[in-house]
């Protein structure tokens, strides 16, 4: 199911960054599913895949914040994070079958913390049923289908119990890590709680080559029983900061039925700078996006704020100013237009 270090080095030739990881590797360990690995062509040093999943030295880096969206701060319970009014997220695991090298939660993913245990998963359930104001759940972590099949159904038994109204957000990278996990079994699990408030599937495809055609098959499982699909993809250094590449993975997303949701720049997290895209460049490729992609396959490129300051857009701004009652915008091919100000 995983490659281990010594199974990556049979199939690719580690650069000296790579090699000094695993001299001296970080604490969010090494994990790469055989269906991922498989997906890196081991003639690219660059390969996007191959930047995502294996570690490099520069994660040793110590610049940035451990929790940069402060989420301890933010903890209701030990598992459940109330960062936003209506909206929580319960970390269900710190587990995963692949780690991606951008983790934005690095303090808590592969810390061998394990699965939520059931007296966590009611205190969680508990807070929620106090706090009718949450209408939203993330099950986070780590990987929500990681879990076992009996882990799962508890799970959703005792959240739909507490609050069935509560619309469940399933958040999972699996569906392009090891779509073999969405056989016949765990859907079985998830059409047996397909009451109350409607479920959503939240995916992470960051690059067209991982829509594989067994990923597609494994969203589609969720799309043909009338859970929508949202993708949120993290804009990153040498893998996606391209618009041909995004266009052709936004393009792709829709069209195998999954909304491109976010297209988030990468957290100020420990670790991860290597990686980051300057804002500036973010935005010439948002509004290159715009210019080439419909309303239905635009992302909404997103920065969470450090310091827990939230999710805010970024975009480019096309109200330039106002004059004698006329406001002044600028077209996406670069013309002007006026509208009145009143």
């Amino acid at each position: 199911m995983s490659a281990s270090e010594a199974e990556i080095r049979t199939r690719i030739v580690l650069k000296a960054e790579e090699e000094a990881w695993f001299r001296n590797p970080t604490s969010l360990p090494f994990l790469i599913s055989d269906h991922l690995e498989a997906l890196i062509d081991p003639a690219d040093p660059a390969d996007p895949i191959r930047k995502q999943f294996v570690p490099d030295i520069r994660e040793r880096n110590e610049d940035d914040s451990i929790d940069p969206l402060q989420e301890v701060a933010h903890s209701a319970t030990g598992r459940l994070v109330h960062r936003y009014e209506h909206r929580a997220a319960l970390l269900v695991t710190d587990r995963c079958f692949s780690y991606c090298r951008h983790c934005f939660r690095r303090r808590f993913t592969g810390a061998d913390t394990g699965p939520i245990s059931q007296s966590q998963l009611e205190k969680a359930a508990c807070y929620l049923e106090k706090h009718q104001e949450i209408h939203e759940v993330l099950l986070t972590g780590g990987d929500l289908f990681t879990l076992s099949n009996e882990h799962l159904d508890n799970l959703l038994s005792v959240l739909k119990e507490a609050r069935e109204d509560l619309i469940l957000r399933l958040c999972t990278r699996a569906v392009a890590s090891y779509p073999a996990r969405f056989d016949d079994e765990l859907m079985a699990v998830i059409k047996r709680h397909m009451y109350g408030a409607p479920f959503m599937l939240m995916t992470q495809f960051n690059h067209p080559r991982e829509l594989t055609s067994e990923a597609v098959e494994a969203v589609s499982r969720f799309v043909d029983l009338g859970i929508p699909a949202f993708n949120q993809s993290v804009l990153l250094k040498g893998v996606n900061d391209d618009e041909d590449v995004l266009e052709e993975l936004c393009t792709k997303l829709l069209y195998n039925r999954i909304k491109p949701y976010y297209l988030f720049q990468c957290d100020l997290v420990r670790g991860t700078a290597h990686l980051r895209v300057p804002v500036k460049r973010g935005l010439e490729i948002e509004a290159g996006l715009r210019r080439r992609l419909s309303g239905l396959a635009m992302p909404q490129y997103t920065i969470d704020l450090p310091e827990g300051g939230g999710k805010v857009p970024l975009t480019e701004d096309h109200l330039l100013g106002e004059e004698q009652g006329m406001l002044i915008f600028s077209t996406a091919d670069g013309g002007r237009r006026l509208y009145p100000a009143e």
